[in-house]
């Protein structure tokens, strides 16, 4: 027998909006369910009977408001941006003060800010939440990113903490598999509170930019072995599933090893040759870099990663240049099992230097946005649930754990003894791709990046030489104090003059 009033509502049943509708109905939690499509409501109640919690469809926004117990709690899992927005104005003149709006979808964090302000005046309470993991994520334990209203958090964390992905609290490793109202029993689960305002959507946003640089390099390892090996995809696979059983433990790399053993079911050849090689991208990426860039963080990795999916996006002119620009005509005739252990060593070391930087940026953003972040706890709710899950994220939480307030990860004593034995492996890895023409723009942005900051002293003494010389943009001179600028008197050297 349906309660009186549902505890959470949840608007937009496309298939994420669905499956955590379900996720929280199989968990005991009544929800009523909207949808601008009236058949597709109708439909999915009369599809989903019998769930532990039940699933109650409305008709109209009104009828939706009005099924929830207050304070209500109402999910939001539409289209980013204007769609959002247009829900949200909706909901307002319906709405009681203290009541919760959660935005589970991928929101822009500034949004998220803006929305958050504006709704806070209105008495209404707002959380920004990222939820990842995708499909099978939001089914059976996504990893969940809540930002906005401490009280609105403590309000909606039984919900979220029941319905998130759950890990062994001793290993960090996934527990065993949820099925269809049999949820997931025991275990740390991956959910816990951000920040304020658009904190979650902000580190959601950075998850998925260290998505496109796992990515990315599981590509280029991809790429090296069949174009320096010749190794075929069922070949590889195998490799893949060794590697998942190491340090290299994830998500991606198991999904990797099983892509290259799938064969089409309409050609019978190996499923990932017939893929076109031209890759999509929803903006999270650019996301993250456009903001490295505002922020003057270094994060030259993701942004590899985004510029790559462009660079495969202009299929036709690729082709065209091919049949005109020529690279070199070296083949590797080394061995096959060192070459292997090295793209291994190339891929973790190009890891550790991609997450560095994803965590350096969001160091930065706590800053910029007044947020207080607790990185171990991040790195926490990642091992489980969330595309990115992988053992190493156990080692970044024992990074954080040893000490909270860590520069970078790369200054650790973990991470900084396998670079150190590692490195050797990836220099040669992409020196091998370079005389070899095979396009590693992630493994080889993360060396740079290793290099540029392990050093003390760069060449950006001459470019800014250069732009005091053009510009008269002014210099910091090493026998004054930091924060003390002069310009020169070019381009007839004299004594230098003090900018002030």
């Amino acid at each position: 027998m349906p309660k009186a009033r549902s505890d959470i509502g949840l608007i937009g049943l496309a298939v994420m909006g669905q499956n955590l509708a379900l996720n929280i109905a199989d968990h005991g939690f009544q929800i009523s369910v909207y949808n601008r499509t009236t058949e597709k409501t109708d439909k999915f109640v009369a599809e989903n009977p019998a769930t532990p919690g039940g699933v109650v469809g409305t008709k109209t926004l009104q009828e939706f408001v009005a099924s929830l117990e207050q304070p209500r709690k109402m999910v939001i899992l539409v289209q980013a941006g204007k769609a959002t927005d247009a829900v949200i104005d909706g909901l307002v003149p319906l709405l009681a003060p203290g009541d919760i709006v959660i935005d589970g979808g991928n929101a822009l964090w500034t949004d998220t800010i803006r929305r958050e302000k504006a709704l806070r005046e209105k008495n209404i309470r707002f959380i920004g939440s990222g939820v990842s993991g995708g499909e099978e994520g939001a089914r059976f334990g996504p990893s969940l990113m809540p930002g906005g209203d401490m009280a609105a958090w403590l309000e909606l964390k039984p919900i979220w903490e029941a319905i998130a992905a759950k890990v062994d609290a001793k290993t960090g490793k996934p527990m065993p598999g949820a099925a269809p109202g049999k949820p997931v029993v025991g275990g740390v689960p991956c959910t816990t509170y951000i920040g304020a305002n658009g904190a979650g959507h902000y580190v959601k946003m950075v998850h998925n930019g260290i998505e496109y640089g796992d990515m990315q390099m599981i590509c280029e390892a991809y790429a090296l072995m069949k174009n320096l090996l010749g190794l075929k995809p069922a070949e590889m696979s195998e490799i893949f599933t060794g590697w998942n059983t190491g340090k290299l433990d994830s998500f991606l790399i198991e999904i990797t090893a099983d892509i290259l053993q799938q064969k089409d079911p309409v050609s019978k050849k190996p499923f990932v040759d017939i893929v076109l090689d031209t890759a999509g991208q929803k903006g999270t990426g650019k996301w993250t870099s456009t903001n490295a860039l505002d922020m003057g963080v270094p994060a030259p990795t993701v942004a590899e990663a985004v510029f790559a999916r462009c660079i495969s996006a202009i299929k036709e002119e690729r082709v065209a240049a091919s049949k005109i620009l020529k690279g070199p005509g070296k083949k590797y005739r080394g061995s096959k099992k060192a070459l292997l252990e090295a793209i291994h060593d190339a891929l973790y070391c190009s890891k550790i230097c991609s997450y560095a930087q994803g965590f350096q940026l969001m160091r930065t953003a706590q800053t910029e946005f007044n947020w207080a972040l607790n990185f171990g706890e991040i790195a926490q709710i990642w091992r489980g649930g969330c595309i990115i899950r992988a053992a190493f994220l156990q080692k970044i939480t024992e990074a954080y754990a040893r000490k909270p307030d860590l520069a970078n990860l790369l200054l650790d004593p973990y991470f900084n003894s396998t670079v150190k034995k590692a490195q050797v492996n990836w220099r040669k890895v992409v020196s091998l791709a370079a005389e070899c023409g095979v396009a590693v723009p992630t493994f080889s942005s993360a060396l740079s990046y290793y290099d540029g900051y392990r050093s003390a002293r760069l060449p950006a003494n001459l470019l800014q030489a250069q732009r005091d010389y053009f510009g008269a943009h002014t210099y910091e001179r090493t026998d004054q104090p930091r924060g003390k600028f002069f310009h020169l008197d070019w381009p007839d050297p004299k004594r230098p003059q003090s900018a002030s």
